[in-house]
């Protein structure tokens, strides 16, 4: 007899990037997805290229910022069907450097990066409980892990990973896990835009990461998969770095330490 029970509804944020993109078409084998983004173009594009490829996906323009936006959002995702989880992707970086920082980028970075997500979870709350078998990982970054510039934003990613934690230990009685990923650098288009300006930008990155091989969206997508899947249901309350190693240390910083002439030792 093939089961019949329908498939609950994943939300992913930031759908229309390539992580975000990479997320919702894992997930699509398990769930229905609620792919959300402000660029509807970008999204409604995003959204066909998966339905191509048999995806039951459904494409939400939403300013997570604004909670009118937010209480739409979990108005429309309700009637795709039962939601249990939530991907907070959406992200973007503004001021460099805490020089270059003003109010205004300060703002930003913490709506987006921070408060969008936990406002978002906020919005799903009663669904998320109701499932009894909820999902929230929050795409967190190595920047709230260590410091690598963004200061704003790499304050808001560590809030971000500390809210991860307070909801597992909170929620957890609901049958609510909630984790973070964090990544490194990934191939993005971004980057890759990047590579095209300066061929060597790839080459350079990896002189800091002990593993010479930067992810691709797929990784943080299985990353992702992972952590929502049976095989991880006594996994919460964790950051899972996906970042070929950076944040256990830089062999670019040993090889500074290792060819000083009055290196003794650590």
């Amino acid at each position: 007899m093939t089961d019949q029970t329908p498939k609950p509804v994943a939300v992913v944020t930031g759908a229309a990037g390539d992580i975000g993109m990479a997320i919702a078409a894992q997930l699509s084998a398990t769930h229905i997805i609620a792919a959300v983004d402000i660029d509807m173009i970008a999204l409604e594009g995003a959204v066909e290229s998966l339905e191509n490829h048999g995806a039951d996906i459904a494409a939400i323009q939403c300013d997570l910022t604004r909670a009118d936006d937010l209480a739409r959002l979990a108005k429309e995702a309700a009637r795709l069907g039962q939601v249990n989880t939530i991907i907070n992707n959406a992200g973007a970086a503004a001021a460099l450097t805490l020089h270059q920082m003003t109010a205004e980028t300060l703002s930003r970075d913490l709506a987006l990066n921070l408060e969008a997500a936990l406002n978002c979870f906020k919005a799903f709350e009663q669904p998320l409980i109701s499932s009894g078998v909820g999902n929230v990982v929050n795409i967190a970054s190595v920047n709230g892990l260590s410091v690598f510039g963004h200061p704003a934003y790499s304050a808001a990613k560590a809030g971000l990973i500390h809210a991860t934690r307070s909801i597992a230990v909170e929620y957890g009685k609901y049958g609510l896990r909630s984790n973070a990923v964090a990544p490194g650098t990934v191939k993005t288009q971004a980057w890759k835009i990047r590579q095209a300006a300066n061929p060597d930008v790839f080459a350079e990155a990896l002189s800091w990461y002990p593993f010479k091989s930067l992810p691709e969206p797929n990784d943080i997508a299985s990353a992702v998969s992972f952590l929502i899947s049976p095989a991880a249901r006594c996994i919460t309350g964790v950051c899972l770095p996906v970042d070929s190693g950076l944040t256990a240390g830089s062999p670019a910083l040993a090889r500074t330490f290792t060819q000083s002439p009055d290196f003794d030792g650590f």
